[in-house]
């Protein structure tokens, strides 16, 4: 199946020069995906609601702006190819081209729509992500902002004292909120009050209660659920308790795993690639391989190495983040270190992981271990 058979004719363009305010009220009405962004009728980029909440400018600022150069496709393009494209560009749409001319778009939904029935063979646990970052029931708005900022995530579930999930807050509640307030103020001929909406209680713009899926549920399952109620993401929970939060599952996490390849090589792939410095694709692809082959059982099936760029800057090299994640027949491992440039933020990470590797090869030995002594004791 070719890109064209899915991808949409119809979207929402608009001009480089047109104010953020317009674009902010666009998403709220409308609720697209991502809109492109053209400079005298040539393509220039998309904008998302994601790089909306993540921008700090005002209203009045241009689109161009914050318009982020997706990745463009050939409509001939197969899924598997446009699969990795998105997700390595960090984005849930990009255009679709004809002999150097924009033909139309192709989002995530579309893409999940069109796979639905090879995902029925997949379980959630197979490819949720098990590190979870959540928000306390009392924090506020603000401090949801940051912490999405910070981790580069659209959603953040809210937990109560106990670590029990309430409910769940995400982008999209939060821009629409932030929307409709600065619009009542301006009714109201009383300039925004930006501190003090930022201060309100994270629990005014909480939706509850929260879609969740079983870890044992399938991957069809969870996307039919995500397209149905147009959710990007939902709690996975586990089988005894579904107020336990064992991991979340979205639907870059399906792209992902439509990208697993079955070639010898490890399967690697890197979002937001294009901070890259002075480290390739096979340098990182060659670090990963070492690490995993220090523990022989482990089977590494795919690996996943997120860059997320900070404001920080020394003598001009920004403070990057950087995230590794290894699907193994032992589960997930991850590592997680920040420096200046890329390449520090991936040692950094890189060396987190390989302790991780080695205290999981001693636990599995210490259970081997004990797995022995208990046959053992059971012969005598």
């Amino acid at each position: 199946m070719d890109i064209a058979d899915i991808a949409a004719h119809e979207f929402v363009e608009v001009e480089s020069d047109t104010r953020l305010g317009k674009i902010r009220s666009i998403f709220e009405e409308d609720n697209p995906k991502g809109i492109v962004i053209t400079s005298d009728g040539e393509y220039d980029g998309v904008v998302t609601q994601k790089q909306l909440l993540q921008s700090h400018l005002e209203d009045h600022t241009k689109a161009s702006a914050i318009a982020t150069s997706a990745p463009q496709i050939d409509r001939e393009e197969g899924i598997r190819k446009v699969a990795r494209m998105l997700v390595e560009a960090d984005t849930k749409v990009a255009p679709v081209f004809e002999d150097d001319r924009l033909w139309g778009i192709i989002t995530e939904d579309a893409l999940l729509s069109a796979v639905l029935e090879n995902l029925e063979a997949l379980t959630v646990e197979q490819i949720h992500t098990e590190e979870i970052v959540t928000i306390p029931h009392d924090s506020r708005i603000g401090q949801a902002i940051n912490r999405m900022r910070e981790h580069g995530i659209s959603r953040l579930p809210v937990v109560d004292d106990d670590g029990y999930l309430t409910g769940m807050v995400t982008t999209h509640d939060i821009v629409d909120f932030v929307t409709r307030n600065e619009q009542r103020l301006r009714e109201g001929d009383r300039s925004g009050d930006t501190d003090r909406m930022l201060d309100i209680p994270v629990y005014d713009v909480t939706s509850s209660p929260v879609e969740t899926i079983r870890a044992g549920d399938t991957v069809r399952e969870a996307v039919e659920r995500m397209l149905d109620n147009d959710y990007a993401g939902l709690v996975v929970t586990p089988e005894e308790n579904d107020r336990l939060i064992a991991g979340i599952v979205t639907k870059t996490d399906v792209l992902r795993a439509l990208t697993f390849t079955e070639e010898d090589h490890m399967d690697v792939q890197i979002t937001n690639i294009d901070l890259l410095d002075t480290i390739t694709r096979q340098d990182i692809r060659k670090a990963i391989t070492e690490v995993s082959d220090k523990y022989q059982k482990m089977q590494v099936q795919h690996a996943h190495v997120r860059f997320q760029e900070h404001k920080e800057k020394l003598r001009g090299t920004p403070l990057i983040q950087c995230q590794i994640r290894m699907r193994t027949n032992h589960g997930q491992i991850a590592g997680t270190g920040e420096g200046y440039g890329a390449k520090n933020a991936f040692h950094v990470a890189i060396d987190k992981l390989e302790r991780n590797v080695l205290e999981l090869k001693g636990v599995v030995s210490d259970e081997e271990y004990r797995g022995q002594l208990m046959r053992k004791l059971g012969e005598l």
